[in-house]
């Protein structure tokens, strides 16, 4: 298996997108899968590496990336030296992002392009990397197939109440937590101004109603982060759709950062079974 770690593209926002392939050496007209992460989410976190091998060893090339705001550097891919860009993120720029990322998947200068089929392209996102990938399919044809993996919903449901945004607009910035680092993770208050700015875009409800092409929405059905229903709500959404509830799996299906096994957890393993089977037929 050829595994090229922590190649580097160019933003289109004057910062960085790091990125991984997966391939089996052999490969011929591979079917390509691009992943997106979630919030507080990198490509290296737990177990991806895992399921990039799981999907590789199934003749998909696998391309997994950090967004360019998701507070990683070049330098320090995992977890959040990078304060300034995590709060200057916002939806937009992680569209952008994927759309960096799929012009260069399917182009020439792709390092595997002779080993891919471009024209067989499917979206992977992992919680608000869910709704990243569907309005992204929505807007772009070389998108043939796309999977929710815990996905969300809506987007605007998980800004504060009107009162508490008063008060993110009156000092600028509010601070999240990370539970795991512990960091303050700040989100300056243009994250709401894109939001409102573009919000007919960004209603993943919208995309899902437009989408052509098949889908598969997997969710676990004791997520604490992302409840089922909003899983369920995808699903019904969607004209195409194929719903998958793995029975008392959470948020990240068995697994945690760092991840020092050397199998998936049995809900992950379920999870990218029936991705892998998806993709392929």
């Amino acid at each position: 298996m050829l595994n090229r770690k922590n190649q580097v593209l160019q933003g289109k926002h004057k910062r960085s997108i790091l990125y991984d392939i997966y391939i089996e050496e052999k490969a011929i007209k591979a079917p390509l899968v691009i992943f997106c992460h979630g919030y507080k989410g990198f490509k290296d976190w737990g177990y991806w590496d895992l399921v990039a091998k799981a999907f590789a060893r199934n003749g998909i090339c696998f391309v997994k990336f950090n967004f360019s705001h998701n507070g990683g550097t070049i330098e320090q891919p995992i977890d959040f030296p990078d304060l300034e860009a995590f709060a200057t993120n916002n939806f937009s720029i992680e569209l952008d992002d994927l759309k960096v990322m799929i012009d260069h998947c399917v182009s020439d200068n792709f390092l595997y392009h002779t080993s891919i089929d471009p024209q067989n392209l499917s979206l992977i996102g992992h919680s608000r990397g869910g709704g990243i990938v569907y309005i992204k399919t929505a807007e772009d044809p070389r998108v043939k197939k796309v999977i929710s993996w815990a996905g969300v919903s809506d987007f605007e449901s998980r800004f504060a109440d009107e009162k508490a945004r008063a008060y993110w607009k009156e000092n600028g910035v509010v601070y999240v937590e990370n539970s795991r680092t512990k960091q303050q993770l700040p989100h300056y208050y243009q994250f709401y101004v894109d939001f409102v700015k573009n919000k007919e875009r960004l209603t993943i409800k919208n995309a899902v109603h437009k989408l052509k092409i098949p889908n598969l929405v997997i969710h676990g059905t004791d997520d604490p982060t992302v409840p089922l229903s909003e899983g369920e709500k995808l699903m019904q959404w969607s004209p195409n759709g194929e719903f998958l509830s793995i029975k008392e799996a959470d948020h990240v299906f068995g697994g945690k950062h760092p991840w020092e096994n050397k199998e998936l957890p049995q809900h992950m393993k379920q999870v990218v079974e029936a991705s892998i089977d998806f993709v392929l037929k």
